[in-house]
């Protein structure tokens, strides 16, 4: 059987970044005649299909550009985003918010005006408030205000969603909204600047003397989605739930981070000293995702368990990215 994306035409804005690089491997495999947009050619992230897609160079934050991106296309995924580290974001909270939803309006309108049948709006699960129920509902998406440490990220995000159901309602538009949690995986960024949270362990882990610190007593749980799996589920969402209702893309296997770091060394091979400085922050207790209602409309739960794609990341790490 045909997959659904089998000679379609799909641009991927973004496409050269971490899990659009990914999504666009998935497309290209699928069949899809598949276009990337991003401001430059990201050679190690496409490589291995260079061959395979169209890409363009353009600088998104310019309505016209998009519009030309656009132009031919049936499908759209919106992974154009500028992201930064924490303190960055906490630093620069009104750049995060105007760079964000000027990108994520602009495609979406040059995608109205070129007459794209369906529309992929990325967002994340940083829209969720620290006060609001855990695991985080979809329904609870715009309640109160995002966490301080990326307030002006996550209300971008909430606009990009905004202007994805007033699309869908005014101009009848296909739109799946996406609220990605926690993804990790090969061609992660493992910049000490801007990581986050699995990238950073792996780096340290490999980087440690005989001791690795970790801020916090390890109790604070989390649950992280592998890369190839939220591009399968983006996929899927596209396909079978673009009404406009915002979908959580995560996993509900839930680990603590002193499971977590336990683990990274483990299959890393290494014999370290782990010590939790718990003078130190350590972020919320819990911060987890529901994922009943992706389950319940793609049919679908993922396929990897976080040891197996850590290990896939680690070795991706030790090949690629720990020379």
């Amino acid at each position: 059987m045909k997959s659904f994306y089998h000679g379609k035409k799909v641009l991927v804005a973004g496409g050269g970044g971490f899990i659009g690089s990914h999504l666009v491997d998935n497309l290209v495999t699928a069949g899809a005649d598949v276009r990337v947009v991003q401001r430059h050619y990201p050679e190690a992230n496409l490589a291995q299909v260079k061959d395979k897609i169209e890409f363009i160079p353009a600088d998104l934050s310019i309505l016209e550009n998009c519009v030309r991106a656009v132009r031919g296309m049936e499908i759209v995924f919106d992974l154009a985003a500028r992201v930064g580290g924490v303190q960055y974001n906490i630093s620069h909270p009104a750049t995060m918010f105007f760079t964000n939803s000027n990108l994520a309006l602009n495609v979406l309108e040059a995608a109205r005006r070129e007459g794209v049948v369906r529309f992929m709006c990325v967002s994340s699960t940083c829209v969720y408030s620290p006060d609001a129920a855990m695991p985080n509902l979809e329904e609870d998406g715009f309640l109160d205000d995002p966490d301080e440490s990326n307030i002006g990220y996550g209300w971008s995000k909430r606009v990009a969603e905004m202007g994805a159901r007033l699309y869908a309602r005014e101009y009848g538009m296909k739109i799946a909204i996406a609220r990605p949690a926690n993804v990790y995986g090969p061609r992660d960024n493992f910049d000490a600047e801007t990581f986050h949270v699995i990238p950073a362990l792996i780096k340290r882990v490999f980087e440690a003397g005989d001791t690795i610190e970790v801020w916090g007593d390890g109790r604070q749980t989390r649950a992280f989605g592998y890369v190839k799996d939220a591009a399968d589920a983006m996929m899927l969402l596209a396909e079978r739930y673009a009404v406009a209702d915002p979908i959580n893309v995560g996993t509900d296997e839930e680990v603590t981070i002193r499971e977590l770091i336990e683990l990274i060394v483990r299959l890393s091979g290494r014999r370290l000293n782990i010590k939790f400085d718990t003078s130190q922050p350590q972020g919320q207790v819990r911060k987890v995702c529901a994922v009943t209602r992706m389950k319940e409309k793609l049919g679908w739960s993922p396929a990897y368990s976080l040891e197996r794609g850590l290990e896939e990341t680690i070795a991706w790490y030790r090949k690629v990215a720990h020379r």
